[in-house]
């Protein structure tokens, strides 16, 4: 059999989430062979404005997704929080594997917390749901674009482009990056991204035979919970232009699923929340009904 090949952005983060996939197969396959094919993609290489300005987070899917498409690769693996909710024709979503840790962790120079911060200190950031959120418990704050890797984003904080900055504690878990922390934030207080800390699959919808192939890495809570995300963050139509976040946690024993979710104005100044609880078979419909309660209580010009 020809190995299996995943295709993956090259930045380390993404390396190490395939290698995690790698690891996962072979586990239940000693005898199959997986390549990594690292594939530059056009978010990666355009680092001097935000995704927002140069077309969303698209950007870090799709030469991944022609590769697929192409048959240069079997799957792709992405993280869960930077695909769209809609795939390209003859691709679909595959297995979500067990999900990291979702919360977002603040790191500056100081040592000092985010509420310790002093007025007028600057946080970089990419993510304009990281901005709205800052700046609304800390509208004396300024928020610069910060984009990069992690590694980028940390050497960029050591050069004193900005007092402090926050990334996903997921990503600093997989690149045993977690001394850097300063503060992690409970969801009341900074509410993820949709799909955070999931790493995410993706297939070409006819390939049964790469279906059979990775099924047995799905994680059933953490699948539950994306797709509940998905179906809310699909109704907003979220991209890197809306302050959008999601969190679901799913108790699979007790049959029960508890959603949070927002949108917010990109300054902080506005913020609509919400939240839902019940049963798992009602996941991807109460995901809906949430997002279409914001999109109705925000109105028709909130969303760009």
């Amino acid at each position: 059999m020809s190995p299996l090949k995943i295709g993956s952005r090259a930045s380390p983060l993404a390396l190490r989430q395939a290698e995690e996939v790698r690891t996962a197969l072979v586990a239940n396959q000693p005898d199959l062979q997986v390549d990594i094919i690292e594939i530059s993609t056009t978010g990666d290489r355009i680092q001097d404005r935000t995704l927002a300005a140069i077309g969303g987070k698209g950007l870090f899917t799709k030469e991944i997704e022609q590769a697929l498409l192409d048959g240069a690769v079997d799957i792709c693996v992405h993280s869960a929080k930077d695909m769209l909710t809609e795939f390209p024709s003859g691709l679909m979503l595959g297995p979500i594997l067990q999900r990291e840790d979702t919360r977002d962790g603040f790191i500056s120079h100081s040592g000092q917390k985010l509420s310790e911060m002093p007025s007028g200190a600057v946080i970089g950031t990419a993510s304009l749901r990281r901005q709205s959120q800052i700046l609304a418990l800390r509208p004396d704050l300024e928020v610069i674009t910060f984009r990069g890797t992690v590694q980028t984003r940390l050497r960029k904080l050591d050069e004193g482009q900005a007092d402090a900055t926050l990334l996903a504690v997921a990503g600093l878990k997989r690149l045993d990056c977690m001394d850097v922390l300063t503060q992690i934030f409970d969801p009341e207080t900074i509410l993820p991204a949709v799909g955070q800390g999931a790493i995410a699959l993706e297939l070409r919808a006819d390939d049964e035979r790469i279906m059979r192939t990775v099924e047995p890495l799905n994680d059933i809570k953490s699948a539950t919970e994306v797709a509940m995300e998905r179906a809310f963050l699909a109704v907003l139509d979220g991209s890197c232009r809306t302050p959008i976040a999601g969190i679901a946690n799913a108790n699979i024993d007790a049959d029960r699923i508890k959603f949070r979710g927002l949108i917010a104005k990109a300054d902080g100044s506005v913020v609509h929340s919400t939240i839902r609880e019940g049963t798992i078979n009602d996941a991807i419909d109460m995901g809906k009904d949430a997002g279409l309660e914001l999109k109705t209580e925000a109105g028709p010009n909130f969303l760009p």
